[in-house]
């Protein structure tokens, strides 16, 4: 009796196809992965440039007398903003905007702001608006 070599049964197994549905299944993965990308997209991509984009809005609407933190943990009130060239590839996120921290005054790059923590016209106008009685 000749015992045939041990690669055959898997050499035979790969050439019996289905000879009208060979790519039938495939698709089931396909579908998996896809569902997978799907899933990765709307749970942690999609959120993420919803959020940055919000942050961009809230970096373009700054002002003077806002309260902001950056990055480093700084926290200030702004007291200039010096907006450079429009350029093509340019987003207005290298603005330098000047902030006042205790007694000093840093020049810091609009993207580098982390939060803008409080509006500082609206905290003011509501603490000095007089009262009628």
């Amino acid at each position: 009796m000749i015992m045939p070599p041990i690669g055959t049964p898997f050499a035979l197994s790969l050439a019996q196809t289905p000879a009208a549905g060979g790519t039938s299944s495939l698709t089931p993965f396909l579908l998996q992965f896809v569902l997978i990308i799907a899933i990765i997209y709307f749970i942690m991509i999609r959120p993420q440039q919803k959020q940055r984009q919000k942050h961009e809005a809230a970096l373009k609407a700054l002002k003077r007398g806002d309260e902001v933190v950056t990055t480093g943990g700084i926290v200030g009130e702004v007291i200039h903003i010096k907006e450079s060239p429009k350029d093509a590839a340019g987003k207005g996120l290298d603005d330098r905007v000047t902030i006042k921290s205790g007694e000093s005054r840093l020049v810091i790059e609009r993207g580098r702001i982390a939060r803008i923590s409080a509006t500082g016209n609206a905290t003011t106008t509501s603490s000095t608006a007089p009262t009628t009685e």
